[in-house]
């Protein structure tokens, strides 16, 4: 995004904004779908690449009928909340100017977790994993009845403003109120997922040398002697003998199956991509024709806010260093759908990033003044105190553990 577009007071194109508002009729399509090829910066095929390990399982790898394995690179949860950070401010020039333009299309709220002398812990709500319904909200005596408000309207009138209002990137993205008084669930508004095809899993070994050798034989016994009191670690904890790293840490799995070692039990090495790394991006028309507000009125600016929203997310170039030994790019070759009920998607071509800007900021007008704001008086702040006490009251609740799909 430009620093252009953000000072952009030119009206779209008609053609444009009808393109955009199409998608809300009822009878529009029910979803957007980008399928983005990925490729890993150290070759174009054949790559080497570190998807995210889980206890226990450690790649999550899917095996398909005809024998092809499918690993999950970022998961659908890891995505979201690579995705929503993008409306986060990231500070002001000399002049006072956001350096972020997409920060100034939702409410910058923050909380402030502990402070130590000048220096102060803050979170802000965008980087929060389970949004307006996390801990963190729920423990901030100031936000919390606010945002309880919201999915209480939510919940009893289907009027998605008042949330809208203060944290709409959690309708974009998905909210599960599970920890709250309610339990309102809001599916996803965009939807991505990275999965590499046809894969083969690598193991790793490593083989750790210390000064062991180098010490006097009275040093070894007299170290040797102490591992072996009650309470003390292993000298290999510590770094003080010689030590293979060949088995990942898990009693669930054995290390060896007969007399050979078993690959299910050896550290993880990666897997090597002989087929294509996959990034699959969905704008759900259907979940977003959902959503209301208290009339009609009030119901197409909701809509078109979070469809504003939604297409720059879905539109961004996020960077892909996911994790250590996982550095992607974009294969620069980006095929958008339009998804039908009925029929066959259609290719189509999607607004520019600068038009896609104006459109979110002509629907974000309507919200800004029920914004937070950061200069007092009646409006709720922008900044709030997470509170110890609140956490430990949430210790006594008995809620479902939020699935996957709330992240």
């Amino acid at each position: 995004m430009t620093s252009q577009a953000a000072e952009n007071t030119n009206p779209l194109p008609d053609k444009t904004r009808k393109l955009i508002d199409g998608w809300l009729e009822p009878g529009g399509p029910v979803a957007l779908h980008l399928r983005q090829k990925l490729l890993p910066v150290e070759a174009d095929k054949n790559g080497v690449i570190f998807p995210p390990t889980y206890a226990d399982i450690g790649y999550n790898i899917d095996t398909l009928a005809d024998g092809t394995l499918v690993a999950t690179i970022d998961s659908v949860g890891s995505q979201a909340n690579r995705l929503e950070p993008i409306f986060k401010s990231t500070g002001k020039d000399q002049n006072g100017n956001e350096l972020n333009p997409l920060a100034s299309l939702v409410p910058q709220i923050e909380i402030v977790l502990h402070k130590d002398g000048d220096k102060v812990e803050k979170r802000s709500l965008l980087d929060l994993a389970h949004r307006a319904a996390d801990a963190v909200v729920l423990a901030s005596p100031t936000l919390a009845p606010e945002i309880a408000k919201a999915f209480e309207a939510l919940r009893n009138t289907g009027n998605a403003a008042p949330l809208a209002a203060i944290a709409p990137t959690s309708l974009v993205f998905g909210v599960w109120d599970s920890r709250g008084g309610t339990g309102e669930k809001r599916p996803r508004l965009v939807r991505s997922i990275i999965r590499a095809w046809d894969v083969e899993v690598l193991h790793s070994a490593a083989q750790f040398n210390s000064v062991w050798k180098a010490l006097s034989e009275e040093q070894k016994n007299d170290l040797v002697a102490e591992e072996k009191k009650k309470g003390k670690l292993k000298l290999s904890d510590v770094g003080l003998k010689d030590a293979p790293a060949i088995f990942r840490k898990t009693d669930k799995i054995p290390q060896f199956v007969g007399d050979a070692p078993n690959p299910a039990a050896r550290i993880l090495g990666g897997v090597r991509v002989k087929g294509s790394i996959e990034r699959d991006v969905t704008i759900n028309l259907v979940a977003l024709r959902g959503i209301r507000g208290k009339d009609d009125i009030e119901t197409k600016e909701v809509q078109k806010y979070l469809l504003g929203l939604a297409l720059l997310a879905a539109t961004a170039d996020i960077e892909l260093f996911l994790r250590e030994g996982c550095l992607l790019r974009y294969a620069n070759d980006d095929n958008w759908k339009q998804v039908p009920r009925r029929g066959d998607p259609t290719d189509i071509k999607l607004p520019s990033q600068d038009q896609l800007f104006a459109y979110a900021v002509a629907a974000a007008a309507p919200f800004r003044a029920k914004w937070p704001k950061d200069q007092g008086g009646k409006d709720l702040p922008l900044e709030h105190e997470f509170s110890l006490a609140e956490a430990k009251k949430l210790l006594a609740k008995k809620t479902p553990e939020p699935e996957e799909a709330s992240e």
